[in-house]
Order: structure tokens, then sequence, then C-alpha cells
């Protein structure tokens, strides 16, 4: 797993709240709304330039790490919980951030990544092809272990396979969440899957070109107009 990336916001506090404040912020400033919550401490309502935002967003990594937000030069740890896209543009409406503590675990989805897929036995002497179904994983851990995404290893996976989440290899500290509500929970997150080929066949037997009935042109001979 490659070094953790690290993200760095600035934000101000806001005191200005309400829809209508929010819409002139993001229209006038090029900022927008957010808030911090948790932490034993009160919400406080921030803002953050909307692009700042926006650019950190294209990273994965993002949405499961640890973010440092300076809020008028007091930083703060928190993650990521909520974020509000515009249905209609790549404009971000609003943003919920976590606090967290060093002392108290929290509960972040992960990203779930497949390796060697094209090493995988199901799909190059089986002749299968990798499905899967889940791209992330709830998971329970305190910051320091937060991973920004777990691994699994496709390579000696075959066909009729299947990779439940009881078989991911977590990190020291990092436990589901999924399953510490039971067994029943053990959700599928891969399969390698058997490639049939269909073979599409007419219900109408083929018919010789020679049998085919052929509408004669007419004989001006066998004509009975008149001159």
């Amino acid at each position: 797993m490659s070094d953790k990336h690290e993200f760095i916001l600035e934000a101000k506090s806001r005191a200005d709240v309400g829809k209508g404040a929010s819409r002139r912020l993001r229209r006038t400033s090029g900022a927008i709304p957010a808030i911090i919550y948790g932490g034993g401490q009160n919400p406080a309502s921030i803002t953050l330039r909307h692009d700042d935002l926006l650019h950190a967003t294209e990273h994965e990594a993002f949405f499961s790490s640890i973010i440092e937000l300076k809020v008028d030069g007091t930083q703060e740890s928190v993650v990521l919980k909520d974020l509000q896209r515009h249905p209609a543009k790549p404009v971000i409406m609003h943003a919920d951030f976590l606090r967290v503590r060093a002392d108290v675990a929290l509960q972040v989805n992960v990203p779930l990544h497949l390796i060697n897929e094209d090493k995988c036995v199901g799909v190059k002497q089986e002749r299968g092809q990798i499905i899967q179904s889940m791209h992330e994983l709830e998971i329970s851990c305190l910051p320091k272990d937060l991973p920004e995404y777990i691994e699994i290893d496709m390579a000696d996976i075959h066909v009729g396979d299947i990779v439940h989440i009881s078989d991911l290899k977590l990190p020291a500290g990092v436990t589901s969440v999924e399953l510490s509500h039971g067994e029943e929970n053990d959700h599928a997150i891969a399969t390698v899957q058997e490639i049939r080929e269909q073979i599409v066949e007419s219900d109408d037997a083929e018919v010789d070109a020679g049998d085919v009935p052929t509408k004669d042109k007419a004989d001006p001979k066998d004509s009975d107009s008149e001159d």
C-alpha cells in the first residue's frame, strides 16, 4: 500500500446561516457552507473555498482519510461524512465533517481494490470473468489505523469461488462493521463466473435458395392487352 495522502483545507467560521445565506455565499464568494460536529463539542458552521474542496474530492483517498481543517487558524482533525452535490452541475453544495479523537474509534467506508486481476486463475486458465459486487466496506478503527483502501488479491481465485468479507485480510486494528452484526452479514464481495458462449439459432430451418418460390415477371406475349 502506498504512502497515505495528506489533506489540509482552510476554513472560516460562519455566523450567517440559513438557506438564503448559503445561496449568497455560493453565488458571491466562491465558497460553500459546511458543518463540523461530534468530538464532544458543539456543531460549528464554517465555509470552505469551493474549488479547494472540489479538487480534494478528485482523490479517492479523500473520502477515507483524516482531513486537517484549519478553521480561523485552529486545526481540527475530521473525516468527511456527507457531501451534497448539485444534481446537474459539477458543483458541491454542502459538506458535513465529523471530528475525530485519537482515542475514539470511528466508522468509515473505505474503498475495496481488487489486485492481480490479470493473474487470476479463474480468468487466465478457466475462461472466467471477475464480478465485483461490493466496492466499499464500512470499517471501525482508531484514527491512526484508518486505511485509505483495502486490497483483495484475486490471483488464486477460481471459477465459482466467492470472496466474502470474512476472507479479507484487514489491517491491524481494523474490523468490519457488517461482521460485528453477525455471520449472516458476511456478504459477497467478488466472484469469478464462467463465461458461457451463447449460440443463437433460428427457429426456422434453412431453406435452399433454389427452394424459395419466386414471382415470375409477366410475359408480354401472355398479356390480354389490346392494340
